[in-house]
């Protein structure tokens, strides 16, 4: 992390103090406390973001227990040696996938995400790499992200517009569109690439 976003260092360590303190705290004044810490928290994110100190909270401050990072998982489908890549309403391309629901397994979250955003059915294969969001893309986020990417197989379907996504289509490794590179960046595509053309890959993880 750069010199400049240490605050967010700061902001991140006292919301993950707080969380706690409120899940595990027995004393009342305790708990008023460790809710003024988390309100800290969320309103320094919010003066130096420029996002509303509401939003902040609902995305920053709406756990309880022990804090972990977020799951998010991305599908490698490959033909003719091309990857797919989505079209989000912006512009930017991103390989499909989001978050992981919490009533679904990381290979389960992987085939809904590419059936919802791509139009496809397919199976989850291997995974390729399990990474820490804040050291491979950017913006940094005031929360941790683990980011899975999934080497899949397509076994039927077909694209449709739909909420998400406007388009999908396949490139190749070296005309590849604008990505959005807060879900994925140039270096993570053509890693799965590496994978798939190898035949021994090994999972990557940080």
């Amino acid at each position: 992390m750069e010199s400049n976003e240490i605050w967010l260092q700061w902001a991140v360590e006292l919301q993950s103090i707080a969380q706690e303190g409120l899940f595990y705290g027995k004393d009342m004044f305790d708990k008023e406390r460790y809710e003024r810490i988390r309100g800290i928290a969320a309103e320094m994110i919010s003066y130096k973001s420029a996002i509303p100190v509401d939003k902040v909270k609902s995305l920053f401050c709406n756990e309880i227990g022990y804090q972990t990072p977020k799951l998010d998982s991305r599908a490698a489908i490959f033909k003719d040696h091309k990857i797919l890549l989505v079209k989000e309403k912006n512009g930017t391309w991103s390989l499909p996938g989001g978050w992981v629901d919490v009533n679904v397994s990381v290979k389960e979250n992987t085939i809904k995400e590419v059936k919802e955003e791509a139009g496809l059915d397919v199976t989850a294969d291997m995974v390729i790499a399990v990474q820490d969001r804040e050291k491979h893309n950017l913006p940094v986020y005031a929360y941790k992200v683990c980011k899975i990417f999934i080497l899949c197989t397509v076994i039927g379907g077909k694209f449709e517009p739909n909420i998400e996504t406007v388009e999908s289509r396949y490139f190749g490794i070296d005309e590849l569109p604008t990505l959005a590179e807060e879900k994925n960046n140039e270096e993570q595509v053509r890693m799965c690439f590496d994978a798939y053309q190898s035949r021994d890959w090994k999972t990557l993880f940080d």
